[in-house]
């Protein structure tokens, strides 16, 4: 029998728990079911049961495949290249310096900023005919010509991480900050005074004690990456040839432009099972890593 303090715990989370089944578990179990059955409101109005048609159209899909690639080749180099200036920033901002308050403010803007206002203006910025990064190169005598950084498709593709990283990179600085202020002081002091340089406290304290803000970082960074949607849909639209098309763009466009409800349950339920076993190695690595060593 559970004991009564237990029992009101559970009792407790029991709304929490409704909630989450109810925003969360719901829709997936939903989107599972549905990618059984056939159901374009183009062609066929009424679900259709079809096994698993759904699932083998999806492995030979090579457009999924294709979107599933740039969601990767996104995700990973905005999300490192996010990490490693978070990580600067916040070693600056834990310094003691005058007017720390205000930059600390600041210096959160850009992640504070809507994500699809942001897009449209880095769009602007990124045009090919009258953009401040063409006219920039050409005053200094970079470029003869302006590029069209949306119209080709390494070029999109980089504008674009250009753009997250901008954006989302005080979100990591706050998680790496928060991290660095909760380091005691004095284990750099007595450090210190065994010898050790700047460069080293870094290497053997900092990064040690800070581990697990990096691997929290990393991951919350990691699953918000996977399933950007707006910023690419206002720059590029998945654009050019489907160059940077990552599977978010691909199941809005699979659902609401053909109105295939069918497929497009089978790419949400694929895509969450993905996200769910990469974050599961990610843990389990950590968690490995962590574990202490036996005598």
């Amino acid at each position: 029998m559970p004991s009564l303090p237990r029992l009101n715990g559970v009792v407790l989370l029991l709304p929490a728990l409704f909630l989450l089944g109810l925003v969360f578990i719901y829709p997936i179990a939903w989107a599972l079911g549905l990618s059984f059955f056939r159901q374009n409101l183009a062609t066929q109005l009424s679900p259709l049961f079809t096994g698993l048609a759904n699932w083998e159209r999806l492995l030979g899909d090579g457009r999924f495949w294709q979107s599933l690639s740039n969601t990767f080749i996104f995700s990973s180099i905005s999300v490192g290249l996010e990490l490693l200036l978070g990580l600067g920033i916040a070693l600056l901002l834990n310094q003691n310096f005058r007017g720390r308050g205000l930059v600390r403010t600041v210096a959160i803007l850009p992640w504070a900023l809507p994500t699809a206002i942001m897009g449209l203006a880095w769009a602007w910025i990124f045009n090919d005919q009258y953009g401040i990064v063409n006219d920039l190169l050409q005053r200094l005598h970079l470029r003869e010509t302006g590029l069209t950084w949306l119209g080709e498709p390494h070029l999109a593709m980089a504008a674009l991480i250009v753009a997250d990283v901008w954006k989302t990179t005080p979100f990591m600085a706050i998680i790496l900050l928060a991290g660095l202020q909760a380091i005691p002081q004095d284990l750099y002091e007595a450090y210190a005074l065994d010898g050790a340089r700047a460069w080293q406290s870094f290497w053997r304290l900092t990064l040690p004690l800070l581990r697990p803000q990096i691997f929290l970082a990393l991951l919350f960074r990691f699953a918000q990456a996977f399933g950007v949607f707006d910023l690419i849909q206002v720059m590029t639209g998945g654009g050019p040839a489907g160059s940077t098309e990552t599977i978010s763009v691909y199941i809005y466009a699979t659902v609401m432009r053909y109105l295939d409800f069918g497929y497009g349950a089978t790419l949400v339920t694929a895509t969450f099972l993905l996200l769910i076993g990469i974050v599961a190695t990610m843990v389990g690595l950590i968690g490995l890593r962590n574990r202490p060593s036996k005598a």
